[in-house]
């Protein structure tokens, strides 16, 4: 035990828990955006694709809640996975699937039209997310406490 570091188990929980307030907000911002965006006159454009954008951030925030103690790198991997099967899944189509994706919540989970720019909105949030868990992380981090200090991940 010479020379080991206390393993800190309340950072994952404090990360998790980071993350899964960030999740919340950007939840209420995409949903803000799909349900007020055309009443208040905002472009088509960006509803959409904002509202794609928005749910990949959510994606890679809440894989990070499931996933505390993996970089940015690998949330990112993995949430772009579920992107893009996300995404590719809506070129299946069966009968409960179909009438899933009718639903409220089956349209803001999987969507309903496939469409490749999707994709690029997925990437664009799955950056912004990491840069929201970046921004986070520092601002938790304290140069006097040297044991938060050494937390940051990329």
């Amino acid at each position: 035990m010479h020379g080991t570091q206390p393993v800190n188990s309340i950072a994952p929980l404090r990360t998790s828990l980071t993350r899964a307030g960030l999740a919340l907000v950007v939840i209420a911002c995409g949903l803000s955006l799909r349900w007020y965006g055309f009443p208040l006159g905002l472009p088509a454009f960006v509803v959409k694709y904002g509202g794609s954008l928005l749910w990949a951030t959510m994606v890679f925030l809440l894989v990070g809640v499931l996933l505390p103690r993996l970089t940015r790198t690998q949330l990112a991997a993995i949430a772009v996975l579920i992107a893009i099967v996300v995404e590719f899944s809506r070129l299946v189509h069966v009968p409960w699937l179909d009438a899933f994706r009718l639903t409220t919540a089956g349209a803001l989970l999987l969507g309903r039209i496939f469409s490749l720019w999707n994709l690029v909105a997925y990437a664009i949030g799955i950056v912004f997310g990491v840069g929201l868990d970046r921004l986070a992380d520092m601002r938790r981090v304290s140069p006097l406490n040297s044991q938060t200090a050494g937390s940051t991940r990329e």
